[in-house]
């Protein structure tokens, strides 16, 4: 008897799915899902399949301009506001043609919460609540995101004719939509300063100021630490050292290991030690050394909290550590620690040696 041929095992059609490998989707394929999603207004789901696309090629260029389009949409612009300018010279991995609407995508975004805000005044008959007011801090950040963009030297925009007007009209049209956002009133005052109108933007930032400085260190409606901060370099170009020096108070009120809030802050004490030197008299019943102390310590504050947090940027530590010099050729000395001190105020920046002993850096 013949060896008989075996027969075929015959696969049913579910195990054939579940044998055969799943074909991942193409990134083309991702793309055109998310922008039918975005037609039907689907933001949120829009954004992950783009997401998705990300995941696996960072730099797709498309991918990009559509999750800024999706989280302007949901109303994150400062996101939104990062990723476009991940499109744009100098960000690393920038396309060498950045697309238009790295610049110019914001403005339909604008024009979109506008015309929402027209319709909720109608609605609300000139009352106000925390949505509408949330909207119009979304279209002033908006705003303000492209007069930025405009200002900014590294790109080639501040270079053209038609710059100053546009960052006017721009401003313009966020103060209309909210009188006394204090993101605005700042950007106003960078302009006015660029425009050499320093009295004009002195104004911009009392304004501005005016506006929160009475609030409580808790008090939802301050400003975030980084607009504070850019406050804070305005009133020392301007040099408005008192208000200033306040501002820094209520920062590291909140957080006092913000490397850049000590660092202004001996730059302030710095810039006020000359001042004072030079008209050989005092600042608020200060004397030049006195000042010029209060400088080094901060400076010596910072530096430590630079090292010790692996700081990025590198530049504030090297102007840090050429005041810290000029400061030492004047015979200014950094305050000793006194006793108990060591353990409180450098705890959590300092290490340990081997002996349990507190190491300075």
């Amino acid at each position: 008897m013949g060896r008989t041929k075996p027969k075929k095992k015959v696969l049913s059609k579910v195990q054939l799915e579940k044998s055969a490998p799943k074909e991942e989707p193409t990134p083309a394929a991702l793309l055109e899902k998310a922008q039918e999603l975005i037609v039907q207004c689907d933001y949120e789901l829009a954004s992950r399949f783009v997401r998705r696309i990300l995941e696996k090629d960072p730099s797709n260029v498309e991918a990009k301009e559509t999750l800024g389009v999706c989280l302007l949409e949901t109303g994150d612009v400062e996101e939104a506001k990062k990723v476009f300018q991940s499109l744009l010279p100098p960000s690393p991995g920038a396309p060498s043609v950045p697309p238009p609407s790295a610049h110019f995508t914001i403005q339909c975004a604008v024009n979109i919460l506008t015309a929402q805000l027209k319709g909720k005044d109608r609605a609300m008959d000139g009352n106000t609540n925390d949505d509408e007011l949330e909207m119009k801090n979304n279209v002033v950040r908006a705003l303000v995101g492209q007069v930025e963009i405009w200002m900014d030297p590294s790109y080639d925009l501040c270079f053209e004719p038609e710059a100053e007007k546009t960052c006017e009209d721009l401003l313009n049209l966020a103060l209309q939509t909210d009188p006394n956002n204090a993101e605005a009133l700042q950007a106003l005052a960078s302009v006015r300063m660029s425009q050499q109108r320093p009295e004009e933007a002195k104004q911009c930032l009392e304004q501005a100021w005016s506006v929160w400085k009475d609030l409580d260190t808790d008090d939802p409606k301050l400003p975030p630490i980084p607009s504070r901060l850019i406050l804070v370099k305005l009133f020392i170009e301007l040099a408005l050292y008192t208000p200033a020096l306040l501002v820094l108070h209520g920062i590291m009120s909140t957080d006092d290991q913000d490397v850049e809030a000590w660092y202004l802050e001996g730059w302030c004490f710095y810039l006020m030690s000359e001042q004072a030197k030079e008209a050989g008299g005092t600042i608020d019943e200060l004397t030049w050394e006195e000042l010029a102390k209060d400088s080094r310590d901060c400076l010596e504050t910072c530096q430590v909290l630079h090292r010790n947090q692996d700081h990025p940027d590198k530049p504030i530590l090297e102007h840090v550590q050429e005041l810290i010099s000029g400061l030492e050729a004047q015979g200014i000395k950094p305050s000793p620690v006194e006793e108990g001190e060591e353990g409180e105020d450098w705890e959590e920046v300092d290490s340990e040696d081997e002996d349990g002993d507190i190491e300075m850096q």
